[in-house]
């Protein structure tokens, strides 16, 4: 039976060396995640960027717990103070700022998205947009709870928040339905 999740298809390791796959897979997705952060139109408080994308492809790409676990070394790469989040910023100051719900959302997200590939929607152009859709929305939940804090009511969270990223949303997930649809038929079967 082949597996639902691309890491898996593409890297299988013997059982000995499966935790070295997981380091090694976390580690290059969290430098992913850090390079996506770079690519972003500042604005404030909340920058748009293309993190989630990769916050998202990497879920899809790794599985629910890999996922999740690659961006919680990113959250704890960067409150340790590697300049992973976008602008180049890092630091507890960070996390503890506007953004930080976001970047607990990436691992949500993650995982949300990580098992519904599990569960085969990678492999579906139309699953694997409602995957990335509602990995958005599981982020976009504790983004927003948190941004409230910073805000004058919901409407300004709101504003802040959600509303200029909903079509760049929707672009995201489609853009990760081709790319999965594409590197699914470019994966020999196992």
């Amino acid at each position: 039976m082949t597996s639902s999740i691309l890491a898996n298809q593409i890297w299988q390791p013997t059982q000995s060396l499966l935790s070295v796959r997981n380091v090694v897979l976390a580690v290059l997705g969290s430098l992913v995640v850090a390079v996506a952060a770079q690519i972003n139109i500042p604005m404030v408080p909340v920058p748009m960027t293309l993190q989630t994308l990769a916050v998202l492809s990497i879920g899809a790409a790794f599985g629910g717990r890999l996922g999740a676990a690659t961006l919680a070394l990113y959250a704890v790469e960067g409150a340790a103070g590697l300049p992973v989040f976008a602008q180049m910023k890092a630091g507890a100051a960070v996390i503890a700022g506007p953004t930080g719900g976001y970047i607990v959302g990436f691992i949500l997200a993650a995982a949300v998205v990580g098992y519904l590939a599990e569960q085969g929607w990678s492999r579906n152009f139309v699953k694997m947009i409602a995957a990335s859709l509602l990995g958005a929305i599981v982020l976009y939940v504790p983004g927003l709870v948190w941004l409230h804090q910073f805000a004058n009511g919901w409407a300004q969270t709101f504003e802040w928040g959600i509303t200029p990223f909903i079509y760049g949303d929707i672009l995201k997930a489609v853009i990760a339905a081709l790319g999965f649809q594409a590197a699914w038929m470019g994966v020999p079967k196992r």
